[in-house]
């Protein structure tokens, strides 16, 4: 199974993204000039940074006293200050953990931090307000980077599939299996982030560690739980109680989007992407499952998917095309025909030999490593 790189070891070695390596940087280098410190609290590094060099350098929402703000803008740094008041961070420099966006869950969910940045989302998108929507792209741009420094050096496969599939069906489990047996492959497991399909494939990767028993156990007790209608704070409670009993799962990435703030994010992706813009999302996810997609049944949703991710393939737009699987010949040929047409695009292009259609789950991953030879 694939263990995802050090976080420190391969992103940008200008870029400080912890109070530790705030303090090993100031250690080693003896001068900040011309690094990019973001969403670092630097409240208590007053002494470092005014006997410290920091010309040329960028400070993203990092807190700090007075004297020390004054001292760094001086040297010429540019300190773009924390914003008061807003339920998410948007110079982040990290990915979410499913911890951090359900904190507050045993209050009921429209406490934790997901419902609080959706409910700004929604406020603010009616006010049309500049200033929140530049807020929205610098957090969208933060996670893309903090997403890219993860995934760096990764071979990544995309799972996607609609939200309606329920846990406790024949359909959640094979795409748990799905999930676990890529993920035992050696590949990250990548999803739209959300509950069904999607949250099936992240939890099989975070059961790949385990034993059969764990994940047929697992099953079992999302079942109590089937949707997140009526109550994402049960459905969500279900998960976390998975969780808790089995704490050491496998890494995998959800990345979900509170466009559809009424879906919300699974908790069984180790690290979330989550997005305020749809189209940044889409596109970002699959434009980094370099390893392939695997397309499970679904609806509108995920025929776009299905198109977005024939485009660049097509016209080879980044490069060699890339593996297309799409699980359940009836629905794709009779419910919602979309295997004609893809096979009609794909017609003496590179693309024909990296599509497959399969008639069950189980023969994906084969059918992905065909394709990927």
């Amino acid at each position: 199974m694939q263990t995802m790189p050090a976080h420190a070891a391969h992103h940008d070695d200008r870029e400080i993204e912890t109070l530790d390596e705030f303090d090993a940087t100031v250690s080693a280098r003896g001068t900040l000039a011309g690094f990019r410190v973001q969403a670092v609290d630097l409240t208590d590094r007053t002494r470092e940074l005014l006997a410290t060099d920091t010309a040329g350098a960028i400070f993203l929402g990092c807190p700090m006293r007075d004297d020390a703000a004054a001292k760094v803008r001086a040297d010429g740094a540019m300190v773009f200050p924390p914003v008061p008041n807003l339920p998410f961070d948007p110079y982040r420099g990290l990915l979410y953990a499913p911890d951090e966006l359900f904190a507050g869950l045993d209050k009921g969910y429209e406490d934790t931090l997901d419902a609080r940045a959706y409910a700004w989302f929604q406020q603010t998108k009616a006010d049309g307000d500049i200033f929140a929507s530049m807020l929205r792209s610098i957090h969208d741009d933060a996670v893309s980077d903090a997403l890219d420094e993860l995934l760096r050096g990764t071979r990544v496969v995309g799972v996607m599939g609609g939200h309606a599939m329920a846990r406790g069906t024949e359909a959640y489990a094979g795409a748990a299996r799905l999930g676990r047996e890529l993920a035992r492959s050696g590949l990250t497991v990548a999803t739209g982030g959300g509950p069904g399909a999607m949250e099936a494939a992240n939890l099989g990767a975070y059961a790949a560690p385990y034993d059969d028993e764990m994940l047929t156990e697992a099953l079992r007790l999302l079942a109590k739980a089937p949707k997140f209608t009526p109550s994402i704070t049960d459905w969500a409670a279900a998960a976390f109680e998975v969780r808790a009993r089995w704490p050491k799962g496998g890494t995998s990435v959800g990345i979900p989007t509170w466009f559809y703030g009424h879906e919300p994010p699974n908790p069984f992706a180790s690290h979330i992407a989550k997005y305020f813009a749809n189209a940044t999302r889409e596109d970002g996810l699959l434009a980094r499952s370099n390893a392939g997609v695997v397309f499970l049944p679904g609806a509108a949703g995920t025929v776009q998917e299905i198109f977005d991710n024939a485009t660049p393939n097509y016209y080879e737009s980044r490069g060699e095309p890339t593996p297309m699987v799409l699980v359940d010949r009836a629905h794709w040929t009779e419910r919602l025909p979309t295997w004609p047409l893809l096979t009609a695009l794909a017609r003496e292009r590179s693309m024909e030999s990296r599509i497959a259609l399969v008639d069950r789950i189980e023969e994906a991953p084969a059918a992905l490593k065909r394709l990927d030879g």
